[in-house]
């Protein structure tokens, strides 16, 4: 059972996405200069990716409550980091400078699997979270001289790339989603009242909701060649 208002938020930020690296891409491949990197596109870019590792967070707890086999959650977390892999070796051989160590499928993956030990807890996952937020924080005012950790948040000296969602706030980030997955989908069941919307917007949101991980790795290439196509 799916739950369309999951579906359709995830919908939103999969649109949401789409804007900001079609705006990324118009920079990077045409030459056009919006500035994405600080003001308003900059945090509607962090709104995007919050939208997306929030309800990773509550669907993680319903998936939790039907089936809590921790091998399930390490195959998924482990197939979504692959993809990740992928990525970093695509944007390598195309890109080299710039190129994805640790994005957002990369921090997916491992998340999931850690993930997984927090989800039996309720109201402390809220302190958690806030606490590894808080920690990441403070980690962004450090620079470091090695890149072994960039993945947990240390940030290296010269380090650039398009895409780096470190364990350290994010984490912090999806762990409150698992409270509020606790809290709003108790056992896996809705515990508030929403109407079914059955409109064509929230149908079509709901179906980019439920097909996000084909889309994500789909829309950039499509992107890219009607850039170069068209424009």
């Amino acid at each position: 059972m799916r739950f369309w208002e999951i579906d359709a938020l995830r919908g939103i930020a999969v649109v949401m996405m789409i804007i900001f690296h079609f705006l990324f891409d118009l920079n990077l491949f045409a030459n056009y200069t919006f500035n994405i990197s600080s003001g308003f596109w900059f945090f509607f870019a962090r709104i995007t990716a919050s939208i997306f590792i929030l309800l990773v967070g509550v669907s993680l707890t319903i998936s939790y409550s039907r089936n809590n086999s921790f091998i399930k959650h390490f195959k998924r977390g482990l197939k979504i980091f692959s993809l990740g892999l992928v990525i970093t070796a695509v944007t390598f051989f195309y890109f080299r400078s710039g190129f994805i160590v640790f994005g957002i499928l990369h921090f997916i993956g491992i998340s999931i699997i850690l993930g997984y030990f927090l989800l039996r807890y309720d109201k402390i996952n809220i302190f958690i979270g806030a606490l590894l937020i808080a920690l990441g924080i403070i980690l962004q005012g450090f620079v470091f001289d090695f890149p072994w950790l960039l993945w947990l948040g240390l940030f290296p000296s010269g380090f650039y790339t398009f895409d780096y969602f470190p364990l350290l706030p994010w984490f912090g980030l999806l762990v409150i989603g698992m409270f509020f997955g606790k809290m709003l989908y108790r056992n896996g069941k809705r515990i508030f009242r929403i109407k079914e919307n059955s409109t064509f917007i929230a149908r079509l949101l709901c179906f980019l909701g439920r097909h996000s991980l084909l889309i994500y790795l789909l829309h950039q290439p499509i992107l890219v060649l009607f850039i170069h196509i068209l424009i």
